[in-house]
Formats: C-alpha cells, sequence, structure tokens
C-alpha cells in the first residue's frame, strides 16, 4: 500500500481512502454504485466535428477558429474578445469528448482529456479568470468523469493521473469557495458546482461541510435573486433561464441522493417556472430580452411538470399536446415589467403554434451589467414566426471599428421611440469600456386590462436624459391585431423616431405602399399601417438581428421619423398566416363639451379590414381616464374610457369591450338590441400602480 507521504493527492480524501493506493482508490471510483449523478450537455460545444477538430488542437469557439500550438499556453488569447479565452478554459469539450469515447470507444480522445485536463493543472494557477469560469469548468469535469469513469469502469486510466484530478477538483472547490461572487447568476452556477462535488464526490473530507455550505447560500441566493413575480433579478430571458436551469438540476441531484432541500427553494423555482411558462412563444422559443440568446428551454418545463405536477407546465412543455391550458390567457409579471399578450393556447379552433403573441416590457433595468436600454420595447410574433424582434446581443466585446455591445444594447436597438438619437440612459466610455453612468428611465405601468377578446396596457417611461415623456398604449384587438399608440410630449420640439425591427427573414422582402389615407408597408406575415401623416417621414433602412452570441443577421427596420413637442402617432400590426389583408386607418376627430380634443385628452380610430372576402370596420377609443365626460366620434356617444366595437359587413355591431357602468349609444343606430351586440366583456385583470 502506498503511504500518505508518497501519495499526497489522497490528503483530501478522508478514511479510509486517505490511506488507499492510487490504483485501489481509482478502482473505488470506478465501480461505485451508490451515486446517482448525471451530465449537462451543451449541444453547441459538443459537436461532433468541434470534438475531432480539438484532437489536431483546432478549437472553435463564438464562430471563431484556431489552432493552438501543441504545448500552447493557456493564458493566451488568439482572439480579441474575452469570451473566447474564457470558454476554452470552461472545458465544455471535455464533455464532448467523453460522449464520443463512450459512443466510438476510440482511445484518442481519452488520451485528448487526459492530456489537457493535465495540462491545466500542471499550468494554470487557481484564480485565473473569473470564479463563475471555475464554476463551469468544474461542473464538465465532472460532466466528463461521468462518460469516462462512470460509465466506463473497466477503462485503464492512469491511477496519478485520476488522483491528480481528484486534488484538482478539491482545490478548485476551496478556492471557490473563498472567491464566490457576490450575488446573481454567476454566484448560482458556483454554488451548484460545490453542491455537485459534495454530492459526487463524498469521499473528499470536506463533503459535508461544502454541501450543508451550498444549501444554505443557494437558498439564500434563490430568494434575493428572483423577485416576487418569479422572474430573475437581472431581467434576461436566458440569464433567467440559465439560473433556472442550475436549480433545476440541483434538485434533481438532491432527490436521485435522498437529500432534503428546503421547500422554500421550491416555492422560488416554481415562481421562475411560471415566467418561463408564460414568456415562451408559441414556436417554444424564447425572446432575447436584454443579455442573451434565443432558444428554447421547453424541457425545464417538463421537469417542472415531473417534480410539481403541473398540469399547465406539461402543456407548455410539450406545445399543447399534454396536460391542461393554463388558465390566464395573458399575463402580468409586475416587479420586472414584463407583460405577455397571448391570443390563446390552442385549445380553441387554431392550433397551438398559430396563436398571435407579445411580450412588452415597462421594468427597471435590472441588477448586474446585462440591461438593455429598451423601456417600452416589445417584441411580436404570430403563426409561428417571430415578426417584429429584440435584435438580441451579439457581443460583449467592444473591440473594433464598431462597437457592437454598445449598439445592440442601445436605444436605437430595440422598438420603442428614440428621441433626438439618445439612448434612454447615459452610456458612455469610462476608463476601458463603455458603463451605464446616468439613471434609469422612471417608469410606470398605468393600467393592464385582459378581457374576453382584447388585452389592453398603458405603460409610460420618463428617460432623465432628455425632457420628452414617453406615453405607449398597445391595445391587443379581437386577440387578432395590434395598435400601438405612442405619445410623446415635451416644452420643446424634438425628433422622434418610432423604431421596428423586423425579423431577418424580412431581409429584402418589405414594401412600401401609400394611397390617400393610409401608409401600408407589407412584409412576410405583416402588415403595417398608418394613417397618412405629412409630419412623418417613414425610412426603411438596414438593421441587425442577433439570434446567439458571436451572430448577426441582416434585418430591415422601420423607422417613421418625426419632429414635434407634443405628438400621438398610432401604428396597425396585422399578422396574418396565408392571405394578406388590405387595411385601412383613419383617425376620427374627437369632440366633448362641444370643443375638439388632443390625443392627450381622447383619441378614436377606425380600422377597415378586408381579408378572405370579408370586411368590418373596428372602431378604438382611448380617453385620459382621469377625465369623466362624454365623448362623440363617429357616429357615437360614449361615457367611459375605453370602447372597442367591431361593425361587420352587415352592418351589425358587436361590442367587444366597454367598461361597466359606461354608456354607449349610436347616433345613427342604437345598439341595445342583443341582437346586435355581444355582452361586454368584463377585465379578467387590472392593475394601476406606479412602479
Amino acid at each position: 500500500m502506498t503511504s500518505i507521504a508518497l501519495n499526497n493527492e489522497n490528503s483530501v480524501l478522508h478514511e479510509p481512502y486517505r490511506s488507499w493506493s492510487r490504483e485501489r482508490c481509482l478502482s473505488h471510483f470506478q465501480n461505485r454504485k451508490n451515486i446517482q449523478y448525471f451530465p449537462v450537455i451543451d449541444e453547441t460545444e459538443t459537436q461532433r466535428k468541434r470534438i475531432d477538430a480539438i484532437l489536431e488542437n483546432g478549437f472553435e469557439f463564438n464562430h471563431e477558429s484556431y489552432r493552438l500550438p501543441e504545448a500552447f499556453d493557456w493564458s493566451e488569447n488568439p482572439s480579441t474578445d474575452i469570451e473566447w479565452l474564457i470558454l476554452l478554459h470552461k472545458f465544455y469539450y471535455a464533455v464532448g469528448m467523453g460522449m464520443t469515447f463512450h459512443e466510438t470507444k476510440n482511445e484518442n480522445y481519452l488520451q485528448k482529456w487526459i492530456d489537457l485536463t493535465s495540462s491545466w493543472i500542471n499550468t494554470v494557477p487557481l484564480g485565473f479568470l473569473s470564479s463563475d469560469v471555475a464554476g463551469r469548468r468544474i461542473q464538465n469535469w465532472i460532466y466528463a468523469h461521468y462518460y469516462f469513469v462512470t460509465l466506463n469502469p473497466n477503462l485503464q486510466l492512469p491511477p496519478i493521473f485520476y488522483m491528480q484530478f481528484l486534488k484538482s477538483l478539491n482545490d478548485q472547490v476551496v478556492h471557490l469557495i473563498d472567491h464566490l461572487t457576490p450575488a446573481r447568476n454567476h454566484r448560482t452556477l458556483e454554488l451548484y458546482s460545490i453542491f455537485l462535488v459534495s454530492v459526487v464526490f463524498p469521499e473528499f473530507k470536506e463533503a459535508d461541510l461544502w454541501r450543508d455550505f451550498a444549501k444554505k447560500e443557494l437558498l439564500r441566493n434563490i430568494e434575493s435573486d428572483i423577485l416576487a413575480d418569479g422572474v430573475h433579478c437581472e431581467l434576461s430571458t436566458d440569464y433567467h433561464h440559465i439560473v433556472l436551469k442550475n436549480y433545476l438540476n440541483i434538485l434533481k441531484l438532491a432527490s436521485l441522493n435522498k437529500i432534503s432541500i428546503p421547500e422554500a427553494m421550491n416555492a422560488q423555482v416554481r415562481k421562475a417556472l411560471t415566467f418561463s411558462l408564460y414568456v415562451h412563444k408559441p414556436d417554444g422559443s424564447i425572446p432575447s430580452l436584454s443579455d442573451g440568446d434565443v432558444g428554447s428551454f421547453l424541457d425545464l418545463l417538463k421537469e417542472g411538470h415531473g417534480l410539481y405536477g403541473s398540469e399547465e407546465m406539461l402543456y407548455a412543455a410539450t406545445q399543447g399536446k399534454a396536460g391542461y391550458p393554463p388558465l390566464a390567457r395573458s399575463k402580468g409579471f409586475a416587479e420586472s415589467g414584463y407583460y405577455i399578450l397571448r391570443s390563446g393556447w390552442g385549445n380553441g379552433s387554431e392550433p397551438y403554434e398559430d396563436a398571435r403573441y407579445l411580450v412588452f416590457d415597462c421594468g427597471p433595468l435590472g441588477s448586474g451589467n446585462h440591461g438593455h436600454l429598451d423601456c417600452l420595447s416589445f417584441e411580436m410574433a404570430a403563426y409561428g414566426q417571430s415578426l417584429i424582434v429584440d435584435p438580441g446581443r451579439y457581443t460583449y466585446d467592444e473591440s473594433g471599428e464598431t462597437n457592437w455591445r454598445v449598439q445592440f444594447r442601445g436605444t436605437s436597438y430595440h422598438n420603442t421611440v428614440l428621441v433626438d438619437r439618445k439612448n434612454q440612459t447615459d452610456y458612455a466610455f469610462h476608463k476601458k469600456k463603455f458603463k451605464i453612468k446616468g439613471p434609469e428611465p422612471d417608469h410606470e405601468i398605468k393600467a393592464f386590462i385582459s378581457g374576453e377578446g382584447f388585452d389592453f396596457i398603458h405603460g409610460m417611461a420618463r428617460s432623465h436624459a432628455y425632457e420628452s415623456v414617453h406615453e405607449r398604449k398597445i391595445f391587443f384587438a379581437a386577440s387578432e391585431y395590434w395598435i400601438i399608440s405612442d405619445h410623446l410630449s415635451a416644452k420643446n420640439a424634438h425628433d422622434y423616431d418610432r423604431l421596428f425591427h423586423l425579423s431577418d427573414r424580412a431581409e429584402g422582402k418589405v414594401s412600401v405602399h401609400r394611397d390617400q389615407k393610409t401608409l401600408r408597408v407589407n412584409a412576410p406575415h405583416l402588415v403595417v399601417a398608418q394613417a397618412q401623416d405629412p409630419e412623418v417621414s417613414l425610412f426603411v433602412e438596414t438593421g441587425w438581428v442577433s439570434p446567439s452570441y458571436g451572430v448577426k443577421h441582416l434585418a430591415p427596420v422601420l423607422r417613421f421619423a418625426s419632429h414635434a413637442d407634443n405628438a400621438t402617432y398610432h401604428t396597425i400590426l396585422y399578422p396574418y398566416k396565408t392571405n394578406k389583408p388590405v387595411i385601412a386607418v383613419d383617425i376620427l376627430p374627437v369632440m366633448s363639451r362641444s370643443h375638439h380634443c388632443n390625443a392627450s385628452e381622447a383619441f378614436a380610430l377606425c380600422i377597415s379590414v378586408t381579408q378572405n372576402e370579408l370586411s368590418y370596420k373596428d372602431y378604438y377609443f382611448c380617453a385620459n381616464a382621469d377625465y369623466r365626460r362624454t365623448w362623440h366620434f363617429g357616429g357615437f356617444t360614449y361615457k367611459g374610457s375605453l370602447l372597442y366595437i367591431r361593425r361587420l359587413e352587415s352592418g351589425k355591431l358587436r361590442v367587444i369591450h366597454k367598461e361597466p357602468g359606461s354608456r354607449l349609444i349610436a347616433q345613427e343606430n342604437s345598439i341595445s338590441n342583443q341582437e346586435k351586440v355581444s355582452k361586454p366583456s368584463v377585465p379578467s385583470r387590472e392593475t394601476r400602480r406606479p412602479t
């Protein structure tokens, strides 16, 4: 038996293992059956072609490929982007080599894993790069261990390498505990790594202490990071799901090994899953709001169903094939400021993936450094396609002639109103990089109403970078299309650019048509219409969208430009599946107390639609809720603040929404007849609260 003095690696284990030889220790870890764990696969980083290239020292990260020398220096970065070097040190490829070896039994993959891991252990100091990189590397080393060791108990591994591997894991955990990131998503993955090592390797002498520490800190972390509405505090849809995935892995690992988890942690995970359920688009992907990529996390909802038995989670995870649809069609998340409007859950006459969907952002910038300058922006999808999109993040790298990081993060790369070409918040160069320096906009949700056949949301943003105040009202008409009303108010005239970023599928496929009354923009599966306004100029410009880090595609941007002090603009967004509708827009004069009202008091629209040989006219009226007046417009008299009526081709009127207690008269035709009027909808949800 090798003594402790000759086998120093064993000192990290408790008895009896610390007295065993390297060979006996290796045999123990290869053949033990009492520990249950599982690998987590990054499909991009473990692609077979990437793994095969690594056999020849060819490494590809974030769409940049470099061939490194045989004995390369781990501290040197061939790329200008630090993220490339970070991915090299995270060792996702070790998992890919383990997977490929397990499948092929080709020992070249085994030897490369040993060579790269040994090289890192022997040459890289603890603490090189940030703590979150260490956390991810620890996870990936254990996932690689699953394939090379746990699934291949008869593999002839060098015992000395294996013991060095264990000692390095131990040393990395000890260092990580002393250098944990103070908060948010990095801390979560670091604590998960500590918990993972403590469960998979209870033979470490500090394993019990690590497990108890990780459980305590993970509970504290999730309670501080998940807002009351269930959204992660960084307000990135992508990072929300990365954090959620880590916690679900923790719960699964604990369950497999019969480790108790505080119920409070489960409660927070369930809230985070609820946001995930609603924010997924009908095609199964998430919007890339703030920093992050487009992706799908439906598998997390399926895990949520397995943990908690939620039929709603199963329904969303299977896109309507199993489980039961959520009771709420649309939902607001007040603390984060995200509001999701949806036509349905596929439990009616249309398929699940055909639903119309819009997510609106009227919330804070978010904790940390991942928020974008995008207050009152939105993303919209319909019939299985994203039609108006958040362009994403593209990169964290600020080098090069164009600072793409600053571009994609700025207000001009979002679907909101740009005032005087300025960001909503002061975002300026400071020492080595750009930083957000000024206060973020004051924001407020003035109303959110969701009823049968309609949704209405009213948000306000008051920037500290300019005097103009932006109010945006979004009306979801008959769960078919959207009316976006933007009101800008200021003492002085300013340049206003209303921006709509279209999908890259629309590149080269946008046309503009004008008639006497209406300006129409035709894009694939979308008509954008406005009433003609000589004070507004339309520009179809070239922009970019980024579905994943390091990738960007050309995409058209609609820019409606004007110069004014106080102004209100209305935009119709009408998605369609096959047959393009013809849309006409009229702005109707509104009278009250014998005077013409301005748009800040009240406005009324008539939207004429012809599609599939059917025609109808929609009347939409909205007034300042503080004014208790009787209003006259388009042949109607109404006492209330919100009204939506559809006049069918036959002339019959169908009231889709009027407020309880309001009074409506059609001057040329009373509409009290029940044959002509459907029962007014009663809002299922209304909030009026400042943020």
